[in-house]
């Protein structure tokens, strides 16, 4: 499910609980987003995950968002970090990230639930190479860059 709502012919935020999926080797698994209109982003890569039901906690919103997305269980969510966004006409929205790390025998299991694609990318391709939904791009590169001074 979209983070987003098409409300009167118009998107709207809503807020979101997604992973930042790392591999074993250190590589960001992402779904490249479908080529539709009626969605933020079409066509970019991004964290998989999504919208958060009404009373919903964050991590219960992301389990359900992973299972629903990749059709695989992936293991204990680590929290990282949360963007808020104070929109003028739809108030605040809220975007939690979670660190989901998944051995490779995981991997093997995945199959893709949502969106027209799936690949793992090196951060440095990810924030150089690829068009990425910019607050997930922002994301992985505070999780990459985390252990610098």
């Amino acid at each position: 499910m979209s983070q987003y709502l098409l409300c009167e012919g118009r998107l709207t935020p809503g807020d979101a609980a997604v992973a930042l999926v790392v591999l074993e080797d250190g590589r960001y698994l992402l779904q490249l987003r479908d080529d539709i209109p009626g969605i933020f982003f079409p066509g970019h890569w991004g964290l998989f995950g999504g919208a958060m039901e009404p009373g919903e906690p964050p991590e219960a919103a992301l389990r359900r968002e992973l299972r629903e997305e990749l059709g695989v269980d992936l293991g204990p969510a680590e929290y990282l970090t949360e963007f808020s966004f104070d929109f003028p006409h739809h108030g605040r929205v809220l975007r939690h990230f979670y660190e989901v790390r998944v051995p490779a025998a995981t991997v093997d299991k995945i199959v893709l639930g949502e969106g027209a694609g799936i690949s793992a990318f090196a951060a440095r391709t990810i924030l150089t190479e690829l068009q990425t939904v910019p607050y997930d791009a922002f994301a992985i590169w505070l999780h990459a860059t985390r252990n610098e001074v």
